[in-house]
């Protein structure tokens, strides 16, 4: 118990630091790299509360796609973060209200731990059906069965969402070559091969 309690508290201090560096660091590179950092102590807590399929997902997906992603982004693009940083006033409202209906929804949180104490542990509970399973052969087996409609919704709602992001993203400039592969097989054998002959002592 004692060494699980350190490295509860050692997991819990450096996500929340690095969490604090993600919005106080002024170079993105920086908040990108705490951000990854974040997500590799998440996953710990993840492993240490039991859930490793959460804290697999969490590596292989965020760390490994969704943050790389995000670190050539920043890395690739000319941002001009300066700009971007201007209209900071014009969005505190939004901010602040998204904020308070989050702070709202910790409360409820807490407070239903407080009141209830027996609700978490219902909602914890394994199904009967999959009991005495892996955590990840459970969570298949609910996904699969009770939620199958509403997993292959977000499937099909993420997919369009990657199709706009090409479709926005793509943009044909002048003087860029592209790759035609329409008029690749139409071409002819004399459109692209020459035959040279060459004499002797002669070069070509």
């Amino acid at each position: 118990m004692i060494i699980q309690a350190i490295c509860f508290y050692l997991f819990a201090a450096v996500a929340v630091a690095s969490g604090v560096m993600v919005i106080s660091s002024r170079n993105p590179v920086h908040s990108v790299l705490f951000l990854i950092l974040a997500f590799f102590n998440a996953a710990g807590l993840f492993v240490l509360m039991g859930a490793e399929f959460l804290a697999l997902i969490l590596v292989i997906v965020y760390v490994g796609a969704v943050a790389v992603l995000f670190l050539f982004v920043v890395m690739m693009l000319d941002i001009n973060f300066v700009e971007l940083r201007q209209g900071f006033l014009q969005y505190l409202p939004i901010g602040a209200l998204i904020g308070l209906l989050l702070l709202v929804e910790l409360v409820l949180v807490f407070g239903a731990w407080v009141f209830a104490p027996d609700v978490a542990k219902s909602v914890a509970a394994p199904l009967p059906e999959v009991a005495n399973v892996s955590n990840t052969r459970a969570l298949g087996a609910l996904i699969y069965t009770r939620y199958v409609y509403a997993f292959q919704a977000a499937g099909l709602i993420l997919l369009v969402a990657m199709i706009g992001a090409i479709v926005l993203t793509l943009r044909s400039r002048e003087g860029v070559r592209r790759q035609k592969i329409a008029q690749q097989i139409a071409r002819e054998r004399h459109e692209t091969l020459e035959i040279v002959k060459v004499r002797p002592g002669q070069g070509i």
